[in-house]
């Protein structure tokens, strides 16, 4: 609709990314030290689902306000899939701390903490990299962004793969089986929130190249 492009936009989609993405960086940063400094697991654990469920606020929040906005500064299609990668990455964040104070480990294992630490870093990109959405000017930045949280990705991938390897040896009964396979699920969930931080990435980057 011609009329449409004179029409006032709503930028309050910029402020919630930005309050996601900030908390996102929140959950992350939990996940870390709950895997760096291993004791009050579950106060730990529940202040992780607490800022996953102020995630699911934000998300909320955003598609309430893309249904009743005429005009909004991205495609709709974009922003809806923005918001769901968003909540996607502290979606896998929190079931990987779910799966830790589930299975009651007694301590954090080399490749758990230095997944962790590869989640927190991507976390960090993430918050740094969406406000700049709003500005075409800090595009090339976000691009760039974008660029170290997919090789943060990769090395988080390496890590999985000799962790996985390795996930058996020494394993001489039932209670050693038990525990390596539970370490097993508990990397996967890891790069898993890896990968996700991958995905909201490429998200962003994809819009940037469509509205350039």
């Amino acid at each position: 609709m011609v009329l449409a492009r004179f029409l006032p936009r709503d930028e309050r989609f910029f402020d919630f990314f930005g309050q996601a993405a900030q908390n996102s960086a929140e959950v992350a940063h939990a996940l870390y030290d709950l895997l760096e400094n291993y004791s009050n697991v579950e106060d730990k654990a529940q202040r992780v689902r607490n800022l996953e469920r102020q995630g699911d606020e934000i998300t909320h929040r955003i598609f309430n306000a893309l249904y009743s906005t005429f005009v909004t500064p991205l495609d709709r299609e974009d922003i809806a899939d923005l918001a769901s990668r968003l909540d996607d990455f502290v979606d896998a964040i929190e079931e990987a701390t779910r799966r830790i104070k589930l299975y009651r480990i007694d301590q954090p294992t080399e490749p758990a903490r230095r997944l962790a630490r590869i989640i927190d870093q991507q976390a960090r990109l993430i918050a740094s990299m969406v406000p700049l959405l709003e500005s075409r000017k800090q595009w090339d930045k976000l691009l760039q962004c974008s660029i170290e949280i997919n090789r943060l990705e990769g090395e988080a991938d390496e890590i999985l793969d000799r962790a996985l390897a390795g996930q058996f040896d020494g394993v001489s009964d039932i209670a050693d089986l038990t525990r390596a396979i539970r370490w097993g699920e508990i990397y996967q969930h890891l790069e898993d929130a890896a990968d996700r931080a991958e995905d909201l990435a490429d998200t962003l980057e994809r819009i940037v190249v469509k509205n350039a």
